[in-house]
C-alpha cells in the first residue's frame, strides 16, 4: 500500500517515504507499483495483471441484476480484499471479552460524570472484531473517499478531445469501472491494515462508527498492551474512558460530527490534479487502442498525478487540524481528570497514545493513503494546555460551554496564545451561545406577550 492517496503523492519532500521505495518505484506497501517521482519506469505490468486476475470475477457480475452499483469506488471489492488481508483465523468476540468491555465502559462512564458536564453519549457499548470494524465504518469511509475518487476517475473525460470521447464512449465506461475496482482494491488493502491496528472506533480522532456506538477492539488492544508493563485490564479501562469521552463530545455537540467530516470532504473536493502527462498522452492516443491492454498500461505509466494545493484546501486543512487538536486535547484533559489516581499508569498511557498520534503511526499513515491528507493534530500539546488552564481558571462548566457553538471554539492563533481566549471566557464570552434554541424561544415568547399586551391596553392581560 502506498502512503499516498490512490497511488499519488501530495508530499514532495517526504524523505522517509522515498527511502521506503526501491529503485523500481514499488515497495511492499505499494501493491500497484506506481512511482511517486514522475517516471514511468516503476510500472510493472505483471502487478497490474495480478490485481486484475484477483478481481476479474467482479467484471462478470457488473451490470447484472443485483450487482453492486457502479461508483467512484467499488466498496464491495474493498470489503472483500480487506477481509482477505485479515485472513480467516480471526477469533470471534467471546462472552468474556464483551463483558470486560462493558464493565470497563460502565466504570469509565461513572468516572467521567465528575469530569465533564456532557452526559454519556453512547447508547450501547460493543466489542468488535477487525471484520466488525470494517463493516461498521465503511459508510463513513464512503463520505471521505468518494470526493477524492470522483476527481481522479473523471480524468479520462477531462483530458480526451470531444470527438475522441464520443467515439470511445463505451470504452470510457469500462475504464470508469476499472477505476472503481482499482480504488476499491487500494481502499481494501488500507482498511485491512487499519482494521488490525485500531483500538477503538474513534482511535484516529474521527467518528467512524455509527452514532451512539462505543466500540473497543479486544484483539488489537491485547497486541497494543504487549511491552507496556501495565495490566491489560487497566489499559482497557483507560481506552474505554477515551472512547466514552469522544462519544460524549460527538453525541452532545450536534454540529461537531458534520464539522469534522465536512472539513475532510471540503479538502478532498478541493483536490486539483495535474494531469499534464496523462493529458498529453490522451490527446494523441487512438481511442481504438484502449482495447489493447499494453496501450492502456503505457497510458497509465505516463507520469504521476500530483495534487495541486489550493487556498480552499489550505483553509480546510487548517480548520481540520485545529478541530482535531481541540477534540483530542479536550479528551486528554477530561480523561486525565476522570481517571486521576485511580489508574496508576494513566500518565504513561496518555503519553504513549500522544506519541502514537504525533509521530504519524500506522493509523495516521493509512488515513493519508485513503483521503490524501495527514490526520495529525499538530497543536495537540497547545490544545491540551488551553483546556487545562481553562478548567483551572474558569471551571468545568465554562470549559464545556465553549462547545455550545462553533464560533466559540479557540482558533489556531488562540492555541498559540491562550491567555486572551481564557480571559474572554471568564468574562462571559460564551453566554450568547449557551442555548441558541432556548434564546430563540424566549425571544418569540417575549414578542408574543408584547403583541398581546398591545391588543388589550386596558387590562394588560392577554385575550
Amino acid at each position: 500500500m502506498s502512503d499516498v492517496p490512490f497511488g499519488f503523492s501530495n508530499r514532495d519532500d517526504d524523505d522517509d517515504r522515498k527511502r521506503g521505495e526501491d529503485q523500481s518505484g514499488s515497495s511492499a506497501n505499494n501493491p500497484f507499483g506506481f512511482m511517486a517521482g514522475g517516471s514511468g519506469e516503476g510500472f510493472d505490468p505483471s502487478q497490474l495483471g495480478q490485481m486484475l486476475t484477483q478481481l476479474g470475477q467482479m467484471f462478470s457480475t457488473m451490470g447484472q441484476p443485483g450487482s453492486p452499483q457502479a461508483g467512484p469506488v467499488n466498496y464491495d471489492v474493498a470489503k472483500r480484499l480487506a477481509r482477505q488481508q485479515l485472513g480467516s483465523n480471526l477469533t470471534p468476540i467471546s462472552e468474556g471479552q464483551q463483558k470486560a468491555v462493558t464493565e470497563a465502559s460502565h466504570l469509565a462512564e461513572l468516572w467521567l460524570d465528575a469530569a465533564t458536564t456532557l452526559p454519556a453519549g453512547a447508547t450501547k457499548t460493543v466489542a468488535w472484531t477487525a471484520n466488525d470494524w470494517i463493516e461498521e465504518t465503511v459508510p463513513t469511509w464512503k463520505r471521505l473517499c468518494d470526493p477524492v475518487a470522483e476527481q481522479v476517475s473523471g480524468m479520462w473525460t477531462q483530458t480526451m478531445p470531444e470527438e475522441a470521447r464520443e467515439f470511445a464512449g463505451p470504452m470510457l465506461g469500462m475504464l470508469g469501472q476499472m477505476g472503481g475496482l482499482a480504488f476499491g482494491s487500494q481502499l481494501g488493502q488500507a482498511l485491512g491494515q487499519l482494521a488490525g491496528e485500531v483500538l477503538t472506533s474513534t482511535d484516529i480522532g474521527l467518528p467512524l462508527g455509527p452514532n451512539g456506538t462505543a466500540a473497543l477492539l479486544p484483539a488489537a488492544i491485547a497486541e497494543f498492551s504487549k511491552g507496556l508493563e501495565r495490566p491489560e485490564s487497566e489499559i482497557v479501562v483507560y481506552l474505554a474512558a477515551r472512547e466514552a469521552a469522544h462519544q460524549r463530545l460527538f453525541g452532545h455537540v450536534p454540529w461537531l460530527r458534520q464539522q469534522v467530516l465536512g472539513a475532510v470532504e471540503d479538502y478532498a473536493r478541493g483536490i486539483r490534479m495535474d494531469f499534464s502527462a496523462i493529458e498529453q498522452a490522451a490527446q494523441n492516443i487512438d481511442p481504438m487502442a484502449l482495447a489493447d491492454p499494453s496501450k492502456l498500461e503505457e497510458l497509465l505509466s505516463q507520469g504521476t498525478f500530483e495534487p495541486q494545493t489550493t487556498p480552499e484546501q489550505k483553509a480546510a486543512l487548517d480548520r481540520l487540524e485545529t478541530l482535531l487538536a481541540l477534540i483530542e486535547g479536550w479528551v486528554q484533559i477530561v480523561v486525565a481528570e476522570a481517571v486521576g489516581d485511580r489508574l496508576p499508569g494513566a500518565g504513561a498511557l496518555a503519553e504513549t497514545l500522544r506519541r502514537r498520534r504525533a509521530t504519524g503511526g500506522p493509523a495516521e499513515q493509512t488515513f493519508a493513503t485513503l483521503v490524501g491528507l495527514e490526520l495529525r493534530p499538530r497543536k495537540l500539546r497547545e490544545a491540551a494546555e488551553l483546556w487545562r488552564r481553562l478548567t483551572t481558571d474558569a471551571g468545568i462548566e465554562a470549559r464545556d460551554a465553549v462547545w455550545a457553538h462553533p464560533d466559540l471554539l479557540p482558533s489556531s492563533a488562540d492555541l498559540d496564545n491562550p491567555a486572551g481566549f481564557i480571559d474572554a471566557v471568564i468574562g462571559g464570552g460564551t453566554g450568547q451561545f449557551d442555548d441558541p434554541l432556548a434564546q430563540l424561544a424566549e425571544t418569540e415568547e417575549r414578542e408574543r406577550k408584547e403583541r398581546e399586551g398591545k391588543s388589550d391596553p386596558g387590562t394588560g392581560e392577554a385575550e
